[in-house]
């Protein structure tokens, strides 16, 4: 399965969202822990554990913010 990540640059810092899952959002201050945050509730919300490994992909950047896809195994 695969999932877009939007990750915003913002003046404060960053704001991840998987817009398909609601409530999958977080902010920090640097990109990689807004990812990791976001990761981490899209487990949660999966009912995996919490070492289960997903796929990032760098799809492309628009503007000041950059799409992700989240790839993983739907057969969880």
């Amino acid at each position: 399965m695969v999932l877009d990540m939007i990750v915003l640059n913002t003046d404060d810092g960053y704001s991840a969202e998987i817009p398909s899952m609601k409530g999958c959002e977080s902010w920090a201050h640097t990109e990689e822990e807004a990812i990791e945050k976001t990761l981490e509730l899209l487990r949660f919300y999966l009912h995996v554990n919490p070492d289960f490994k997903f796929k990032i992909d760098r799809a492309r950047k628009e503007g000041n913010q950059i799409v992700y896809k989240v790839i993983f195994n739907k057969n969880l």
